[in-house]
């Protein structure tokens, strides 16, 4: 965190592929006054993403082809620390998650009370009501029980794209070494649990339309067996059984920007 009584840098970033027609309603709503920067990470989009990105004067790196989600975050957040950021809120550019809720969802971290703050959107009202397709809401659920039994925790949800980290998490966790899809939300998970920080939640309000971003079936399938994966890896990992790299501590990587 910044120096005892100064407010801490906090850096939004946004993993952007093909985010042209929301990104602005998106930005506009953020609450400038509790945001000192933000960073938009370009995957390789084929619509006017990067050109609505410069006409709204945000901090742009741009990768030459589609990499995949995973590798979107970890220039996301490289590039976020090396800003000096104190505090790292993920805002998907698509719409989906109530940018006003910004400042609520990095409170816990600015308190102390919590490294990680992950924004639910199954903790409080109905995530069926707001559009949810039944099938991802049965398997959210299956999944997130699974996972509170392996972590050893209590969260109404784990696969939230609205996500706040302290620094320090991100400059401890291996996050470079997970996986460059979507299970990467589900690695750094594990990592934190891992490396024993806390982790807290607020409620939040999502939108499902034809412009937010939505896996299909088949991915989603794919992707709940890359989650158990992960946490079948991560089981041994804490028995002992087999050491991996993925769950090594790391000490500070970046330096900090005057």
């Amino acid at each position: 965190m910044s120096d005892e009584g100064s407010a801490p840098k906090v850096v939004v970033v946004m993993p952007a592929y093909n985010a042209g027609r929301t990104l602005r309603l998106t930005y506009e709503e953020l609450p400038k006054d509790a945001v000192n920067l933000v960073i938009l990470v370009d995957d390789g989009s084929t619509d006017a993403t990067l050109e609505v990105a410069r006409q709204l004067g945000l901090e742009i790196f741009v990768h030459n082809r589609n990499y995949g989600y995973g590798a979107n975050q970890k220039t996301c957040y490289a590039e976020a620390l090396r800003a000096g950021a104190d505090v790292v809120v993920m805002v998907h550019p698509d719409y989906q998650y109530d940018p006003r809720l910004v400042p609520q969802i990095i409170a816990p971290i600015v308190a102390g009370e919590a490294d990680v703050v992950l924004g639910s959107r199954l903790k409080s009202g109905s995530a069926l009501a707001q559009g949810m397709p039944w099938w991802k809401y049965v398997a959210n659920r299956f999944l997130t029980g699974v996972e509170n039994r392996v972590f050893g925790l209590s969260l109404s949800e784990y696969h939230t794209g609205y996500r706040a980290f302290r620094r320090e998490v991100l400059e401890t966790v291996n996050f470079t070494a997970n996986s460059d899809g979507f299970v990467f939300d589900q690695e750094i998970i594990a990592q934190v649990v891992a490396a024993g920080f806390r982790i807290a939640e607020i409620g939040v309000p999502t939108r499902y339309f034809p412009e937010a971003s939505s896996a299909s079936f088949p991915a989603s399938a794919a992707y709940g067996w890359r989650i158990l994966a992960a946490l079948f890896w991560f089981t041994l990992n804490q028995r002992g059984l087999r050491r991996s790299r993925r769950f090594d501590s790391l000490r500070a990587r970046y330096t900090r920007l005057p």
